[in-house]
């Protein structure tokens, strides 16, 4: 039965969907001896598929790893770096980095700190990424200045970013010093530096942020438990089904404003 490549690499753990186009583009995959193009259908069973020259359609399947990651500030959130940056797969043991297929779900900028997802698991990676199915994200986030509850309404409610309006958040003051204020902010979706783009325009521009949550799958593991920057854990089996069962839910509808 004949696939699109990218799904099948995604499906055999290689890659996410959008990681295995991005290694097509760049030449490090081919069909038969003969260079990939994105969109192009294969057939596992029958197809010699390479990535930079190693055979992965005859091996087996590696068991699916639910991991979840308190990434440090400076680390990327890619497999690799083209700069040579420290990458969220640095961070896992040999076992891990190694012939598993594990990459991040989704990314938080370099500069940003927290929660983020790994896994082998290629379909859920693309449900979890796709825009009607992102699920809340809980953010603790430091911003310069003390933003007035008109501010903080105008955020909930959705602001104009880049020619589309956001999404409503819910957001509520954590704590104010002299010159900042930490917010938690939940979020329902994840355009590309939303946070920070949106404080700056709102003129509270960010000098903190820490995702603490992914939907119910938190950095805190106990009352008095918190994952460490650096570290990693997997995860149970009910955080593993709330996540499958996430992506099952009926589509946001995009016209509400979410």
């Amino acid at each position: 039965m004949e696939e699109r490549l990218q799904k099948v690499l995604s499906q055999w753990g290689i890659a996410s969907r959008r990681e295995a186009e991005e290694m097509i583009r760049r030449s490090r995959v081919r069909i038969n001896g003969v260079l990939a193009q994105i969109g192009q259908k294969v057939n596992p069973q029958k197809d010699r598929i390479t990535v930079d020259g190693q055979l992965i359609s005859a091996q087996p399947r590696p068991a699916l790893v639910y991991l979840l990651l308190n990434k440090p500030a400076g680390v990327v959130s890619t497999c690799e770096d083209p700069q040579g940056r420290q990458t969220v797969l640095d961070l896992l043991p040999p076992e891990l980095r190694t012939g598993q297929g594990i990459h991040p779900v989704g990314r938080l900028d370099t500069n940003s700190t927290g929660a983020i997802l790994l896994t082998n698991d290629g379909d859920l990676t693309f449900n979890l990424t796709h825009p009607r199915h992102n699920i809340p994200k809980t953010y603790q986030v430091w911003v310069k200045g003390h933003p007035p509850e008109s501010v903080l309404q105008t955020w909930r409610a959705g602001v104009l970013l880049e020619g589309r309006k956001t999404r409503p958040a819910k957001i509520q003051i954590i704590h104010q010093l002299a010159e900042q204020t930490c917010l938690e902010i939940i979020l329902q979706e994840g355009r590309n530096r939303q946070i920070r783009k949106v404080a700056q325009q709102l003129g509270y521009p960010v000098a903190k942020l820490h995702r603490t949550k992914i939907g119910s799958i938190s950095l805190q593991t106990s009352p008095k438990a918190y994952l460490p920057p650096g570290k990693y854990r997997y995860l149970d089996e009910h955080e593993i089904i709330c996540l499958q069962q996430s992506i099952k839910q009926i589509p946001i509808n995009d016209s509400a404003g979410f």
